[in-house]
C-alpha cells in the first residue's frame, strides 16, 4: 500500500462507506445531511469510490435501485488496514475556518457596512445547519453501533456553531451600535414622539378674552394684586 494513494478524503470515503457498505447517492445524501462537515463537491463522492475500488481498498457490485442498478461498495481488508494506520497518527488541531475571520479583517478596507450584511448570511446559514443537526441527530438513533460517536461529533458541531452565533453578536455590537439604537420606533403609546435636538414644541393660539385682558391692565383682581402693600 503506497501513502499517496490515500488522501484525506478517501479516508473520509471509507469511514462513511462503514462496515455495511454503501453506495455513492447513500454518500452524496450524508454529505447533504451533514453539511456542516462536508467539504468537498458531491461530484467527488462519486469519483472516489470507484478510483479506491481499482486500488482494491473497496469491492463493488451492483444492486438494484428505484429506476436502475446501482453500485454498492465494501470495505476490503486493505481498507481495514489502511484505517488501523491511520488513526494511530497524532492528530493536530486542523485551525479554524479562516474565510469569516479575513472577511471581518477587511471592514477597515471596505467599511462596516459591508462586512455586516455579509456576515448576516452567514447567521442564517448558521441556522439552516442547525437544523440539519436536530435531524442529524435523531437519524442517529437509528445506527446503533454509531450512535454515541455521531452523538458526540454532533455536540460538537453544535457548539461550534453557537460559537460563531455569539462571534456575530460581538461583532454586531462593535460595529453597528446605531443600528441598536433603530430597533425601536417610537410610536403614541410611548408618549409624546421624539422630537430633533432644539426644536421647539408650538405654543397653543392666543385667547382672545385673555389677551385683551392683559393689553388692559387685566381684571380687577389682577390690578389689586399688583398694587403693593401699604406700610
Amino acid at each position: 500500500m503506497s501513502r499517496s494513494e490515500l488522501s484525506p478524503f478517501s479516508y473520509v470515503v471509507l469511514v462513511l462507506i462503514g462496515r455495511d457498505g454503501a453506495g455513492a447517492h447513500d454518500l452524496v445524501r450524508m454529505a447533504r445531511q451533514g453539511r456542516v462537515y462536508a467539504s468537498a463537491a458531491e461530484s467527488h463522492y462519486y469519483a472516489e469510490p470507484k478510483r479506491l475500488a481499482k486500488l482494491g481498498y473497496l469491492t463493488a457490485e451492483k444492486q438494484p435501485g428505484r429506476t436502475h442498478a446501482r453500485t454498492h461498495y465494501r470495505l476490503t481488508d486493505k481498507a481495514f488496514d489502511a484505517l488501523r494506520t491511520w488513526v494511530r497518527e497524532p492528530l493536530a488541531f486542523p485551525g479554524i475556518p479562516t474565510q469569516p475571520i479575513v472577511r471581518l479583517m477587511a471592514a477597515d478596507l471596505v467599511g462596516n457596512g459591508p462586512v455586516l450584511a455579509s456576515l448576516e448570511a452567514l447567521r442564517n446559514d448558521i441556522t439552516d445547519l442547525l437544523a440539519r443537526l436536530d435531524v442529524a441527530e435523531a437519524v442517529a438513533a437509528t445506527i446503533p453501533h454509531r450512535e454515541r460517536v455521531l452523538l458526540l461529533n454532533h455536540r460538537l458541531a453544535r457548539d461550534i456553531l453557537h460559537a460563531h452565533l455569539n462571534w456575530l453578536d460581538g461583532i454586531e455590537r462593535e460595529l453597528a451600535p446605531a443600528r441598536r439604537g433603530r430597533r425601536h420606533t417610537p410610536s403614541t403609546e410611548d408618549g409624546a414622539l421624539m422630537e430633533p435636538s432644539g426644536s421647539k414644541r408650538p405654543q397653543p393660539a392666543a385667547n382672545p378674552k385673555r389677551t385683551k385682558a392683559a393689553k388692559t391692565g387685566g381684571s380687577t383682581t389682577a390690578r389689586t394684586r399688583r398694587q403693593p402693600a401699604e406700610p
